[in-house]
């Protein structure tokens, strides 16, 4: 059995005058969903690779608090993903053949929701922490839970809306949200405050002012960074039920704060 993150985005947007969000109330509402729309070769290829029976880490991602908000399950191994076909879908790739096709997608059930939600900036805090002088509110996850905290690809490398997870660091992000205890952590209170005011903050490369809540300038380039990847979706009938979602666009670059690629035949 394999582990793996996937990201979707929480908050409405209209695209074509539909709201494309898909939060962790909208999957539990569907009950199954088809996970359509990516378009990155090495998430197509990681889906690839899944079997039925596979655990996820549900992402709530682009939005103002990021993190981990429900668990799910892969319950339909890669088939071709038909959107790809749709000239009126945002994610028409009008190169992908049926005969041969391109793109693919997996349907995932939803399990169950974090009963505290396992935020990004939480990560972050434990993965800057010593394994040997980590927070007291979670020490239950020992330097050992640091330790596979520290490895994660969402923090080393978060572009990508599909990711591989280990089973150690499925087993501790687990734990987390089970039994919580950060919430008297005095630096993830302060920036809980500062997000919410949504106070004009400084990014110190650029001099440019932010007004979405980002408490500091990583806040600020990794939103800047989702915005620019996000694709919006809609869910195709599943079972009867009718819905629609938002994915991630995945750029192809591997660097998660290089500069984007620009054609060679700009001017």
């Amino acid at each position: 059995m394999n582990h793996w993150l996937m990201k979707a985005e929480p908050d409405s947007r209209l695209v074509k005058g539909k709201d494309v969000k898909f939060s962790v109330d909208d999957f539990e509402a569907a009950g199954t969903t088809a996970w359509e729309g990516v378009r990155n070769f090495e998430a197509r290829n990681l889906m690839k690779e899944m079997v039925v029976g596979d655990k996820v880490l549900f992402y709530h991602s682009n939005c103002k608090n990021p993190g981990i908000a429900g668990f799910a399950e892969v319950c339909k191994e890669a088939y071709p993903d038909h959107t790809a076909w749709d000239s009126s879908h945002p994610y028409y790739d009008p190169k992908s053949d049926k005969e041969a096709p391109k793109w693919f997608m997996v349907d995932l059930k939803f399990t169950s929701r974090a009963p505290n939600s396992v935020s990004l900036s939480l990560l972050r805090y434990v993965s800057a922490s010593s394994s040997h002088d980590h927070p007291k509110e979670i020490a239950y996850i020992g330097s050992d839970g640091i330790k596979v905290i520290k490895e994660m690809p969402l923090l080393n490398r978060g572009r990508l809306s599909v990711q591989r997870v280990s089973q150690e660091c499925w087993d501790v992000i687990r734990q987390m949200a089970e039994r919580g205890g950060w919430e008297n952590i005095s630096v993830l209170q302060k920036a809980g405050k500062r997000k919410a005011k949504l106070k004009p903050t400084e990014d110190l490369k650029t001099g440019k002012r932010d007004s979405r809540g980002a408490t500091d300038v990583g806040d600020v380039a990794e939103q800047k960074s989702e915005s620019r990847r996000t694709r919006l979706d809609h869910i195709g009938g599943l079972n009867g039920h009718k819905g629609r979602k938002r994915k991630l666009l995945e750029e192809e670059a591997t660097s998660t704060d290089g500069p984007r690629r620009k054609s060679a035949r700009a001017k």
